[in-house]
């Protein structure tokens, strides 16, 4: 995975790009879950490093670019240099997840949060047991790395809520820190907007389309992915196993945040949750998380 991963943008084909808008729409889902990270989907599907690279380059050397070639030739390398086709793509899949799936998501996690939760908590084991075969010749530091990961997410996972009605401006700190969160495997994004109290609010602007909410989350998002994107790239084009035991580790610790067994932050054995244990369906809608996983992957490999 790290070779093929690191390697430069293809030029992709029509069925690629309509792989890759799949794998956006994936993405789009799984960030509407509180607990789900999109850049989970992003890594098994084989296209994170791409993706870190592809935001990363957004910074002033494109003006640059565009100088030096003129104003259409310019345009046309500015855009080959961000993977700008790769990018509106994987964006136009996860805006249609979010725009057509938000409501129903939502829905179900009031509703029938068992099937939500068992589904994404079958998700992100299998992403975990894929992860642990990425990483070559374990060492001390690496096991230490996934260490710190599991407990950073576990600490999230565990975080008392912020309540109350949220202001424009902490709108805009909290997109920006949600954004770094939803490009990291395993931390959720959404999970933080709600440990912000934010969640709500976003999502009802979403549905009610609230534009001066929108906006202000949406420009604070787009500062916080471009500078942290940065860091990303740095760490993955120089300590990549090291970096991949890191965010296995905060996939493990945030799957007790999609235990389906839970009410309102309280963790049940099976048999003991109110509503009763269902574990058959639970389990079956486990392995079918797990399938998607592998076939996320396996596409993740031919695409490579």
């Amino acid at each position: 995975m790290q070779s093929s991963q690191q390697q430069k943008p293809a030029n992709n084909s029509a069925l690629d790009y309509l792989i890759i808008y799949i794998k956006g729409i994936a993405m789009g889902a799984a960030d509407i879950v509180p607990g789900v990270s999109g850049g989970t989907i992003a890594l098994i599907a084989g296209i994170y490093t791409r993706l870190i690279s592809a935001i990363s380059r957004a910074d002033l050397k494109i003006l640059k670019i565009w100088k030096n070639g003129g104003l259409i030739n310019g345009f046309i390398d500015v855009w080959k240099y961000m993977d700008a086709t790769f990018l509106l793509v994987l964006a136009a899949g996860i805006g249609t997840s979010v725009i057509t799936l938000a409501g129903f998501i939502s829905h179900m996690l009031k509703n029938q949060p068992l099937i939500i939760w068992s589904l994404f908590f079958g998700l992100m084991l299998a992403t975990v047991l894929i992860l642990f075969k990425e990483i070559k010749d374990w060492n001390i530091k690496r096991i230490l790395l996934f260490i710190a990961g599991l407990l950073i997410a576990i600490g999230i996972s565990l975080a008392p809520n912020v309540t109350g009605t949220p202001s424009l401006p902490y709108l805009f700190f909290a997109g920006s820190i949600a954004i770094c969160a939803m490009i990291l495997p395993g931390v959720s994004g959404s999970f933080i907007l709600v440990l912000l109290g934010a969640y709500n609010a976003v999502l009802t602007a979403v549905h009610q389309m609230q534009l001066s909410v929108l906006a202000t989350v949406f420009t604070g998002m787009i500062c916080g992915l471009l500078a942290f994107s940065k860091l990303l790239k740095w760490l993955l084009s120089r300590f990549y196993q090291a970096t991949l035991a890191l965010l296995t580790g905060f996939i493990a610790g945030s799957l007790l945040k999609v235990y389906p067994w839970q009410v309102d932050g309280q963790y049940f054995l099976p048999q003991n949750y109110p509503d009763g244990a269902h574990l058959v369906t639970a389990l079956i809608l486990m392995m079918i998380g797990a399938g998607l996983v592998f076939i996320i992957s396996h596409l993740g490999k031919n695409q490579q």
